[in-house]
């Protein structure tokens, strides 16, 4: 049985891991349902909604092995848990009358309901309506040569070694502006890439709260920032994205350069998203 300091680390490590890949579990401006057990229908709660809210699947269902079997289906083979965690209450009572308790945290593996085949899976609540707005789309077609858009599952992020961009249904998002907002954040992070402008925070491994991927992270929303001003949205997703900022810049208020050189940089991938890379460039040569 692990330790529960094993447990801990092992929690840890699976949110540091989310982060790293560009899944910020607390940060999502679309409608997900709260995952809860399929068979119990009891409601995760506290580290377990994060640790489940990394996985890319749209349903909310879960279950343990043995669960999938009582219901008379199975775990497809070859998928693999995700691990949770929970208290476990021993209790002994004292030669007094008293009840001494002890709590020890343990770990288990549930599946997603998609991860399973012939077991009834309650329909999700019908999306909302969304509304184009044809300045984004503008925007989103003027980025050449950009990254793949793949709709579905209840994570927002770019996978660098597969030049895609994974983004939730757009009718499950809180408003069209939040969808477009997070597109232009995944889609500054997606300029980092090496046949692009190559910037280190993408090309090159980092770590969460490291200086490299806090930088891309101002990067990508500062750049997002830009990019709703041109589309003019900005109004409806300023304040959020100015409180992402701030939550990043607390991280280095030593380097009073570090927004400015995020920013820098975000102008150049906005640029290269609208297509005026080259004019951008060609100003600078002539003020040199």
């Amino acid at each position: 049985m692990m330790t529960n300091n094993e447990i801990y680390a092992a929690v840890t490590d699976r949110i540091l891991e989310c982060l790293e890949k560009g899944v910020v579990p607390w940060r999502k401006p679309w409608a997900v349902a709260s995952h809860r057990n399929l068979s119990s229908r009891h409601v995760y709660k506290g580290i377990n909604q994060i640790l489940l809210s990394c996985t890319a699947f749209a349903s909310p269902y879960w279950v343990t092995l043995n669960q999938a079997n009582q219901l008379g289906g199975k775990v497809k083979r070859g998928e693999r848990g995700t691990p949770i965690v929970f208290w476990k209450i021993y209790e002994k009572e004292k030669a007094s009358g008293e009840v001494d308790k002890r709590f020890v945290l343990k770990r288990f593996t549930i599946f997603n309901a998609e991860q399973t085949e012939g077991i009834y899976v309650p329909s999700l609540q019908a999306p909302q309506t969304f509304n184009v707005i044809e300045n984004c789309e503008k925007i989103v077609d003027s980025f050449e040569n950009g990254p793949s858009v793949e709709h579905g599952g209840g994570r927002a992020c770019y996978a660098p070694s597969l030049d895609k961009i994974l983004m939730p249904p757009k009718p499950a998002f809180t408003s069209s502006e939040e969808y477009y907002s997070t597109l232009f954040h995944e889609f500054v992070h997606s300029t980092g890439a090496p046949n692009r402008l190559a910037r280190k925070g993408v090309t090159d491994p980092s770590f969460f709260a490291s200086h490299d991927y806090s930088q891309e992270e101002l990067v990508a929303e500062c750049g997002a920032a830009f990019l709703c001003a041109e589309a003019g949205i900005s109004p409806a997703t300023l304040t959020n994205s100015a409180a992402y900022i701030a939550s990043w810049a607390k991280q280095l208020r030593h380097e009073p350069k570090w927004i400015l050189n995020a920013a820098s940089q975000a102008a150049k991938a906005a640029d290269l998203i609208l297509g005026r890379a080259r004019e951008r460039a060609d100003c600078v040569d002539d003020a040199a």
